[in-house]
Parts: structure tokens; sequence; C-alpha cells
């Protein structure tokens, strides 16, 4: 499956990768969901009493895969070859695309053509039942948490080009109180249990102090 840029009047976005409903993640989906009706992003981040983290993890980064599906999906008749012939964040920085086993050597791309290729391969990620068990009692791989912390590693990049360089077409959408509670929610996630190396957030450390001055 992959996005169909070329195509305006095709979808643009992936299908929701589905947690069964009925099953334990599910159930902590609907937690989460309830806590962050709450209003503290803080609490609604933590991991619940006498949950596995492994599981936790997981089902948060595939709502937050979600998010940014639906939330890159509002803007990309704006994210083109010819408006945005690199994957940027801003001018200092550029990130070229590989996935270690199809594209091993990082090639520089234009950003629909990345954000095609890390979708496609999160997508991947989270379809292997043997690295997101949907099945109660199935255990987590030794290496999920490195590979989650990749995932949300490259799901930042998504964010940090919406914010740099369509930041305007989101509010002529007037969808930038979604996207800043969104992005909120994933940068509290990430701290709350050091997902994402320190270096990797700069291109949007500004926006971060910004959002959680108040909430410390």
């Amino acid at each position: 499956m992959s996005f169909l840029f070329g195509n305006r009047s095709s979808k643009t976005f992936k299908p929701k990768k589905n947690i069964p409903e009925g099953s334990h993640q599910y159930e902590l989906l609907k937690h989460a969901e309830a806590t962050l009706g709450s209003g503290n992003l803080r609490m609604a981040v933590m991991l619940p009493d006498g949950e596995d983290l492994n599981e936790w993890v997981a089902v948060n980064t595939v709502d937050f895969f979600n998010q940014i599906n639906m939330l890159y999906g509002t803007i990309t008749d704006f994210c083109t070859e010819e408006r945005c012939p690199v994957m940027s964040a801003g001018p200092k920085y550029e990130y070229h695309w590989a996935d270690g086993t199809n594209i091993k050597k990082p090639i520089k791309c234009s950003a629909p053509k990345y954000i095609d290729y890390l979708m496609t391969w999160v997508q991947d990620q989270l379809d292997d039942e043997t690295l997101f068990p949907s099945k109660i009692g199935v255990p987590f791989r030794r290496n999920f948490m490195s590979v989650a912390k990749t995932i949300l590693k490259r799901l930042f990049r998504v964010y940090a080009h919406i914010y740099h360089e369509h930041f305007d077409s989101v509010m002529q959408l007037q969808e930038e109180a979604h996207l800043n509670t969104s992005f909120k929610h994933f940068i509290f996630f990430v701290q709350e249990f050091n997902l994402i190396d320190r270096k990797e957030l700069v291109p949007l450390q500004e926006l971060i102090d910004k959002l959680t001055t108040k909430d410390r």
C-alpha cells in the first residue's frame, strides 16, 4: 500500500491500524482517551497502575500514528513535490530516508515521498504481529522498545515538517488547536518514558518549551 500523491481524488493517507475491540489494548486505549479528556496531559501519559510498559507504549504509538496520519492528510494538497522538494524542518534541518532494509543508504527525496516511505515503513512495523502483538499473552520481542523509539523519532519529523513548512495552511484550515494538542500529547508521552533523544527534538525545541513550561 502506498500514498497516492499523484492522484488527489484518491485517499491521501493510510487506513488506521485498528486495535481490536474487546482486547486488553482496546481497554488501555479507552483508558488513555478518558484520562486525556480530563485535560491533564502529564497524568494522561503516565503508565496506569499494574500495566505493562511495552503494551502502553504500543497502544500509544498506534494512536500517534493514526493522529499524524489524519493531520498530515489535511495538508497533502499543500505538501507537493514542487513546494517541498526536500524533507525539511526549517532551513537548518533536512532529513534523508533510509529504512535499513529496502533503502540502506540514506537518500535525499521530496517531503511527500519521504513521508510516504516513512508511513509505509511504520505501517509495516505496526502490522507485524511479532512486534506489535494484538493477542493477549503473546510476549513482546526483546527489541520492541528500540523499534518503538525509532518509530516515534520518525513520526516526530512529520510534526516538525508540518510546523515549519505548513503551519500557515494548518491555520487556514483552522486545525492549529488540533495539531498543538496532538503534538503536546506526543511530547509529554516521549518525555515521560525518554523515548526520543533531546538532539532529535531540536527543530521544535522552542515550541516544546512553550507548550510544556506551564505544565511543569
